[in-house]
């Protein structure tokens, strides 16, 4: 029982804003093949209480956030954050160009585990750099087009499944081909929707594949705060899968903008410049998340008008959620 207890208090803790060992892609610093676990070591009681209780916190934590708005000062920085959003496409469009150029100066493309093989390989991404880094749309337009182009390339070898982690890519591309056009209202929920759904998919790879995890810990020393490392692997995965899911029904973008971008600054501490190279694109979508916040987005949880609505909807979604990645997840892998 006082292992529950433990479970539950650091899902608690966790999910109010202290993921402290969330590493989106763990297959960059491991060292081992990945061996998929039984269903039956995944599925445990610690594992179903701890579903169930997440999903109760989050359909109380959907009626909590207004009131976080009548904290001194929140009221105040959120307006303020709100006269930098027509800055937001310069962002994502200059933010994109630099952080693939730390990508082509490491030799490698979209992520550190995809290293340029060729010289046209290189060409492309000095391409794509250069046609970010002019001001026009235009420009933005063919290099998404690029982008795309390469991407669909690299799917190809990689196999679709595996570059379902860098799904936030495919927004990126989707908002950079709206921009200036009918549809640029469109460009900022895509994102939100593909971050958050990539997150929650490198989350259940904790799940499967725990031995790759653990090893790292064990490599590197990461901090476990007592737990046993197995258990804390399930409980990191855990609140990497809240927040992905925070950013798609739309809770606390900010804050959780701010936290992720808190944790991965820290995790640099430990995984050095291929962490920066890895995550230097992810850095520039949650500067953008924390300009926007909701902004237009029209999350799902506003579909119901009544609080018990939105509860049960987060509630039982959630629930839904976990379920549908976990066995899509596992069956393909």
């Amino acid at each position: 029982m006082n292992r529950v207890k433990q479970i539950v208090l650091f899902g608690l803790l966790g999910i109010l804003g202290t993921p402290l060992v969330v590493k989106a892609h763990v297959k960059w610093f491991s060292n081992i093949d990945p061996v998929k676990v039984p269903i039956e070591e995944i599925i445990t009681t610690e594992f179903i209480i701890l579903s169930l209780l997440i999903a109760l916190l989050l359909a109380l934590l959907s009626q909590w956030v207004p009131y976080l708005m009548k904290i001194p000062g929140v009221s105040n920085l959120d307006k303020k954050l709100d006269h930098f959003r027509r800055f937001s496409h310069s962002i994502l469009k200059y933010g994109t160009g630099i952080a693939f150029l730390l990508q082509v100066l490491n030799e490698t493309m979209f992520a550190p585990e995809f290293e340029i093989q060729f010289t046209w390989q290189t060409i492309i991404m000095w391409v794509i750099i250069i046609a970010l880094l002019v001001p026009h749309h235009f420009s933005s337009k063919f290099a998404a087009l690029i982008m795309l182009i390469l991407f669909i390339q690299i799917w190809g070898k990689a196999g679709w499944f595996h570059m379902l982690d860098y799904g936030f890519y495919l927004a990126i591309i989707g908002v950079l081909l709206v921009g200036k056009t009918k549809f640029e209202t469109i460009g900022f929920p895509f994102l939100y929707l593909g971050t958050g759904l990539s997150l929650c998919w490198v989350a259940v790879e904790k799940w499967v594949y725990p031995m790759m995890t653990t090893e790292i810990i064990y490599h590197h020393g990461v901090p476990t705060f007592g737990f046993p490392p197995e258990l804390f692997v399930v409980l990191a995965a855990f609140i990497e899968f809240v927040v992905g899911y925070l950013l798609v029904v739309g809770i606390l973008n900010r804050l959780l903008a701010v936290i992720v971008t808190v944790l991965f600054i820290l995790t640099t501490t430990i995984f050095g410049y291929t962490e920066v190279v890895g995550h230097g694109m992810i850095h520039i979508v949650l500067i953008i998340f924390i300009i926007e916040g909701i902004s237009f987005y029209h999350p799902p949880i506003k579909i119901h008008k009544s609080r018990l609505d939105q509860m049960i909807f987060v509630f039982l979604n959630f629930l839904f959620v976990l379920s549908t990645f976990l066995l899509i997840y596992y069956r393909f892998a």
